[in-house]
């Protein structure tokens, strides 16, 4: 698992070499600021990290223990739940919502789980094609309706049907922009009432897809699907392919929130659970060399 992450954050790496060419034993705050503002952690939090930190000279234990610190809310507990275990995926349209309901769905089965997926964003033909073809291609059931119809009715239908043949996850997909935020929220909190009604203790997990090319843009959509309905966790899509991973600090610093898998390529078994360990090891293997025993 370490590989993927660390493979992931090359980018970012690259970014942090650009101001930190060469590894060393201990840096100094002024190239501490100019590393984490280079990995895109939020300026704020680089102000609080620094103002922790009495000495002259960071080691890298120092740094790390304050990294991991930012990271503390991490730590994600499955609640209790009668099956069908039932997921609502959230996030703006283009963050990857489908992909890493088809990478959930491949994770699940492999896992030797029953999934059957729901296509909940009816504001788009597209996205209920493309989870079609998800579907087809994982061989898993798939409740879907025409574009415009009730997205939550097809909420419904799902756990219904999961429940009339004991199928154990259902995954939902919905809409991530309606014209206005109003109808986004009014809409995504009805389809969390009517998960209930379907089947009580649902949506037992309610999980927020963000963009890492984003980098700290990605907080303040954060805040606001929050605000609406409440996030139990967090994925981050597009690791790979982004010079920010230093946001995933300020991500979990500023919501309080579990970051739960990074997406680290785009085919289905490229989701790899967030270790915070691993994945502030992988920053620090780029910065330090080891003390001379």
């Amino acid at each position: 698992m370490f590989g993927f992450i660390k493979k992931s954050l090359g980018k970012t790496v690259d970014a942090i070499k650009t101001v930190a060419p060469q590894k060393k034993v201990t840096f100094t705050k002024d190239e501490l600021e100019d590393i984490l503002l280079e990995a895109d952690v939020e300026y704020e939090l680089v102000e609080i990290i620094l103002n922790e930190i009495y000495q002259d000279k960071i080691t890298r234990e120092i740094l790390r223990s304050k990294l991991l610190a930012t990271l503390a809310y991490t730590s994600y507990t499955e609640p209790q739940f009668t099956p069908p275990f039932v997921e609502l995926i959230v996030g703006v349209n283009g963050a990857g919502k489908t992909t890493i309901i088809s990478k959930l769905a491949y994770k699940y089965k492999s896992d030797g789980k029953s999934v059957l997926l729901g296509a909940g964003d009816t504001f788009r033909a597209a996205a209920i094609e493309q989870l079609t073809l998800w579907a087809d291609k994982l061989e898993i059931p798939i409740v879907s309706s025409k574009q415009g119809h009730d997205s939550s009715a097809v909420a419904y239908d799902a756990i219904d049907s999961a429940k009339a043949k004991a199928i154990e996850h259902v995954i939902i997909d919905t809409a991530g922009r309606l014209h206005t935020q109003t109808n986004l929220a009014n809409e995504l909190k009805k389809i969390k009432r009517i998960c209930e009604k379907a089947h009580a203790g649902s949506p037992h997990r309610t999980l927020l897809i963000l963009d890492g090319t984003q980098g700290n843009s990605a907080i303040t959509q954060a805040k606001a699907f929050n605000e609406m309905i409440g996030i139990d966790g967090i994925i981050i899509t597009k690791l790979d392919g982004t010079a920010k991973g230093g946001s995933i600090f300020s991500i979990a610093y500023a919501l309080e929130l579990p970051i739960l898998y990074v997406g680290t390529g785009e085919q289905p078994e490229n989701l790899t659970p967030f270790d915070k360990y691993e994945f502030v090891d992988g920053l620090l293997d780029a910065l330090f060399q080891e003390e001379e025993k």
